[in-house]
């Protein structure tokens, strides 16, 4: 009787096997690799609005085409919230490759990577002009203090004026341009008078203490106007939506801050 022979790997058989195997691990690792980089989709909604108005911002602010203006994908976990005023766009540090984003209501601010052409950031003279741009044009205006501001102290529009830089001053996108931005903040550190001041000069002042009494106000938009002290039971700044008490009733309510000590009712 014929035995069947049983056939056995070589060890040349069973390395090509090894190789074949991990050649395969590793293309369809290469295939995960290629899904991960793949382009991102589109921004839609609240999220290209706001692209859309940095874009215009950063055409208008440093003479590019908007075209030309190139942002960085967000993380797609991040959802953008609407804006029911129109956003605030600036450049809060030296570099233009960071822009700020701001919306106040509700109170949200992003920050996005942003690209340029090399060598923009003057706009085209004006036909006749000989080809120079105004100087005046070029210039942007910085915000000072009035008089001499302590660290802690909220700032009020009185506080701070906009000048303009002399011809040849060194410009600095840190610097704040309107006092807008100062408003309702509160300074970092004393801060003299005459002196631009920087975005990191101030910050978000805490305009309601929890325990605070402060002023509520309820029925502007009804054609009558209502004013009661309430006690605040957390602290809140510009915008923001804090809890109050009716410290007769021990009721509690909600308002948004609108000012030092002061609040308006949700309707």
């Amino acid at each position: 009787m014929t035995k069947q022979s049983v056939k056995t790997s070589t060890p040349t058989q069973r390395g090509m096997q090894i190789l074949c195997l991990a050649m395969c691990a590793w293309f369809m690792a290469l295939g995960v690799g290629f899904a991960q980089t793949m382009p991102s989709a589109p921004p839609v909604g609240s999220q290209a609005a706001m692209f859309n108005q940095v874009k215009a911002w950063m055409s208008q602010s440093q003479g590019v085409k908007t075209e030309e203006v190139l942002i960085a994908p967000l993380d797609p976990r991040l959802q953008v919230q609407a804006c029911a005023k129109p956003l605030t766009v600036d450049l809060p540090f030296a570099s233009r490759d960071t822009v700020r984003v701001r919306c106040a209501d509700p109170v949200w601010q992003l920050y996005l990577q942003v690209s340029v052409p090399a060598g923009a950031g003057f706009k085209a003279a004006a036909p006749g002009s000989g080809g120079v741009a105004s100087v005046a044009a070029l210039l942007k205006t910085v915000v000072v203090p009035k008089r001499l501001i302590q660290r802690g102290v909220v700032i009020e529009a009185d506080m701070l004026e906009e000048i303009t830089p002399a011809p040849g001053a060194p410009s600095d996108n840190s610097m704040l341009q309107s006092v807008r931005d100062a408003l309702a903040a509160e300074a970092v550190r004393d801060l003299s008078a005459g002196q631009p001041m920087r975005v990191s000069d101030i910050r978000r002042a805490i305009l309601v203490r929890q325990g605070q009494l402060v002023t509520l106000t309820v029925g502007e938009k009804s054609g009558f106007l209502i004013t009661v002290r309430v006690e605040a039971m957390q602290d809140g700044r510009m915008g923001e939506q804090v809890k109050l008490k009716n410290t007769e009733s021990g009721r509690q309510i909600s308002g948004v801050v609108t000012g030092p000590s002061m609040v308006k009712g949700l309707q």
